[in-house]
């Protein structure tokens, strides 16, 4: 096979994986050509730096054989794909090759599983190695750990790659037990473990050498079995304070081709992805706790807004006066956000917050008028009930990927 049609199959199998790009993007199904991760760019994809900045990866799989059995994957060893692999050397000198041509600025490099979880995790290694050592590639590498392997290999890893992800897939250990019986839960926290020990072991030790700077990563599968958002949730929270976690990432399921038996045979609703990183971002960095978003179990409202149905359903604290309000409720009146919150706070320090005020800072006026007062604007609290209020701002709700940081 040549190196086109490998880097076909290699940068398509790579789709699955969002744990470095945002998921607002076309159709996730996997049937058809018109998926998402469609091939005809080779696999480039966008993720951001920890100073945000956007750029280019070559985001590709080291291999698509795998030795496990995962029943919501599609390079599972049960499945009937086209197989390819790359070896280190052509991997490191396609990134350098791409990288030469301002193709890219970087490298998010995963596997399937070959031989062992050691034998893969050298060649992610190696890879890795070669480009920073024999290439002196300065680019931006995100690797996959495979959690299975030996922690010595995961710290060679950290040593060469900018953020190392390692997926704990399904939020529940049931699940992962079901759908993926070749993973184990304890191996995956303990690579987490490794990841976050030699972090700070590393930002404690100024001479020691940096490791994995821009921290780790993972990613759960959302609708592969009937797992509710409050458990997902509950599971981002506890790996969130755990193993620091820079980010988690939700994937909806996408039905596989000849998927097994007693898999879901629709997709998960792309809505109910998008809500859920809504409610990650809150709780990073709006300072909610999951239990406020979701006090019992079940799943978050899919026409409102994560923000939205917290404050309607939590009225006592509205409206809330912006020129007496403590900052951290300030930032949680819908339409709100944490730039704009803080822009609040710093003004009314000078005079007080008047509705024009609101409209520069291009806040999410519609939203917000019956959640403040300032002092040219005083709604009553009942003015409109919450189911009113919940109908009429419904329809105005956006599907970005998260709540805007000035407009949350």
């Amino acid at each position: 096979m040549d190196l086109p049609a490998k880097l076909a199959i290699l940068a398509d199998a790579a789709k699955y994986d969002a744990s470095c790009s945002s998921s607002a993007a076309p159709s996730r199904s996997s049937r058809g050509k018109d998926g998402l991760g469609a091939t005809q760019a080779m696999g480039v994809c966008h993720s951001f730096t920890p100073d945000g900045r956007c750029i280019s990866l070559l985001k590709i799989l080291l291999t698509n054989f795998c030795i496990y059995d995962c029943q919501y994957c599609i390079n599972r060893r049960s499945s009937d794909v086209p197989r390819a692999r790359l070896s280190a050397v052509e991997l490191a000198r396609l990134t350098i090759d791409f990288y030469r041509r301002n193709y890219i600025e970087g490298l998010f490099l995963s596997s399937g599983i070959i031989r062992s979880p050691d034998h893969t995790m050298e060649q992610l290694v190696e890879v890795a190695r070669s480009l920073r050592e024999d290439h002196h590639f300065r680019g931006y590498i995100h690797l996959k750990t495979i959690p299975d392997a030996d922690p010595r290999l995961i710290e060679a890893a950290g040593r060469h790659a900018d953020r190392l992800s390692v997926n704990i897939e399904l939020p529940t250990e049931t699940g992962i037990r079901r759908l993926a019986p070749d993973k184990k839960v304890r191996t995956i926290r303990q690579a987490m473990g490794t990841i976050r020990g030699k972090i700070e072991e590393g930002a404690a030790e100024r001479c020691a050498p940096r490791f994995s700077p821009a921290g780790q990563s993972t990613q759960m599968i959302v609708g592969a079995d009937d797992t509710d958002d409050k458990a997902i949730l509950d599971t981002a929270e506890d790996l969130y304070g755990r193993y620091k976690l820079k980010r988690v990432y939700y994937s909806a399921f996408s039905p596989i081709p000849n998927s097994p038996a007693g898999m879901p045979a629709a997709p998960s609703p792309r809505i109910r992805e998008h809500r859920l990183y809504q409610a990650d971002f809150l709780v990073r960095g709006y300072g909610f706790s999951v239990a406020e978003l979701l006090p019992g179990h079940g799943n978050l409202a899919i026409d409102i807004d994560p923000k939205l149905a917290w404050a309607l359903a939590h009225r006592e604290h509205f409206p809330v006066d912006l020129n007496r309000a403590e900052p951290w409720l300030v930032a949680r009146v819908p339409g709100i956000g944490l730039l704009n919150a803080q822009r609040i706070v710093d003004l009314r320090r000078q005079r007080a917050i008047r509705w024009d005020d609101l409209v520069r800072m291009r806040a999410a006026m519609k939203k917000l008028r019956n959640f403040v007062v300032t002092a040219d604007h005083h709604p009553r609290r009942d003015a409109q009930s919450s189911d009113a209020l919940r109908r009429a701002l419904a329809p105005a709700q956006q599907l970005s990927l998260w709540p805007e940081l000035a407009n949350g």
